[in-house]
């Protein structure tokens, strides 16, 4: 009534009889069972409370660990090198371009530049370019409530681009007034050390050389804004382009010099280049960020060298732990190689049993570890739960930037490395020899 249970041993012989049957029966068609996959995933799904499925699970833990780690490792480093970048471009842009020895300590000393027409109109030709400014820079000291801070102020137009990576509290500067905004940006830092706020009104000294009396300004805090990086939030300030040519005497048409904005960093060493040798003089330089702040760009460099590794270590885990799992699966199934063999599989067919086997690990591994590293990433970007010293990090949440052909990336390489990786290992079947493993029940 009722047919008999198949042992390992039966249905292994069943199933090689029924692959050389249909094979036999059906030269025309090719063969239509994937014998080795079936074999290899029919006994994957069977193992369970004893040895090989520990040793199954050991394989899928190691590699679900080892490609969430790497994707994890790869959004964070992405994210804080964009982040940083982001904020440091949105406030310096990504080219300047100025006059050899310019000292912005000395601005009032030195003659300025004068906007040149056909300079921009080129640079804004040129791709990926955003915004060609000019700027003015003017060291002064903040007074306020008994209170003075030294401060570098940035005179930018009305038209100057600001990024979305620079958080604002209060208002803009207002540009409405004819002769120069009397409005100023302060970082929040600066405003706190000050115990200033939006509205309050402070006074701005000047010192000029030869003179024993410094200018003085009195302007509104129009507005705070925050970046998280130490060189800008604790040393500069932003006003009107207008107010700085009037301190410095100068014509509406003078500045210290431009700076522009690119869509992506990426071009901005070729586009400086371009700039440098077709537009600019022998007394002009046009040069990237890096060379203004090396030591920020030093440190995003070491961050991706130490993503990099973590990649390779990552790797090398889940190509060791899978290669220890299917040789400790091999030994297990010793007896299922003997009947195989005996039933007159080929050899390379035995050994693709154990690269599906491997396939299969590395398959659920690579899914199990992407939904971690995404369901994680997901999270903190929604509350941010993995907080950093903003004064060490230059940002308070730890960054997470996935970008799906990284994913990808990942996973593909992955996949084929541990399948590359274990086909050495099989070798080992070729030394299993069927009468001596079946021999014994």
């Amino acid at each position: 009534m009722f047919a008999p249970a198949l042992n390992g041993r039966t249905f292994f012989s069943h199933a090689v009889l029924g692959y050389f049957h249909h094979k036999i029966k059906s030269p025309s068609r090719g063969i239509g069972l994937n014998l080795p996959f079936l074999i290899a995933r029919r006994n994957l799904l069977k193992q369970k409370g004893n040895f090989s499925s520990f040793i199954i699970r050991i394989g899928i833990i190691a590699t679900t660990l080892s490609v969430a780690i790497m994707i994890i490792a790869v959004a964070v480093v992405g994210g804080f090198n964009t982040a940083i970048r982001d904020k440091l471009y949105s406030f310096e842009g990504h080219i300047h371009i100025h006059e050899y020895g310019n000292n912005t300590f000395r601005a009032s000393s030195m003659p300025p530049l004068v906007e040149d027409g056909y300079l921009e109109e080129k640079v804004m030709a040129l791709p990926h370019v955003v915004q060609i400014a000019p700027y003015i820079k003017r060291a002064g000291i903040l007074q306020s409530k008994g209170r003075m801070e030294g401060i570098m102020l940035k005179g930018v137009p009305d038209s100057f681009y600001f990024s979305k990576a620079i958080s604002f509290r209060g208002s803009r500067i207002d540009y409405s007034d004819t002769a120069y905004s009397k409005d100023i940006l302060l970082s929040e830092v600066t405003a706190d050390r000050m115990e200033l706020k939006p509205g309050d009104m402070l006074q701005l000294y000047f010192l000029e050389e030869g003179s024993a009396f410094p200018r003085i300004r009195k302007v509104r805090v129009a507005g705070t804004f925050h970046t998280g990086m130490e060189e800008m939030d604790r040393f500069y300030g932003l006003c009107d382009i207008r107010l700085l040519q009037n301190i410095n005497d100068w014509e509406p048409a003078n500045m210290n010099g431009y700076q522009v904005t690119l869509d992506n960093d990426r071009h901005g060493e070729q586009i400086s280049r371009t700039i440098q040798d077709e537009y600019v003089g022998s007394f002009l330089y046009s040069f990237t960020m890096d060379k203004l702040y090396p030591n920020v760009f030093n440190w995003l460099n070491v961050t991706d060298q130490n993503g990099v590794i973590i990649l390779v270590i990552m790797a090398v885990v889940a190509v060791i732990s899978l290669a220890v799992a299917l040789l400790i699966l091999m030994v297990e199934q010793a007896r299922m190689v003997g009947v195989l063999k005996a039933q007159g599989m080929k050899p390379g067919a035995i050994r693709m049993v154990f690269v599906y086997y491997a396939g299969l690990i590395a398959a659920t591994g690579i899914v199990a570890g992407n939904a971690i590293a995404l369901g994680l990433g997901a999270l903190q970007h929604s509350i941010g739960f993995i907080t950093l010293p903003e004064s060490s990090y230059y940002m308070r949440t730890v960054p997470f930037r996935i970008v799906w052909w990284h994913v990808v990336a990942i996973d593909v390489a992955t996949l084929v490395l541990c399948l590359a990786c274990m086909l050495l290992p099989t070798l080992y079947l070729r030394r299993i020899q069927p009468a001596k493993v079946l021999q014994f029940k």
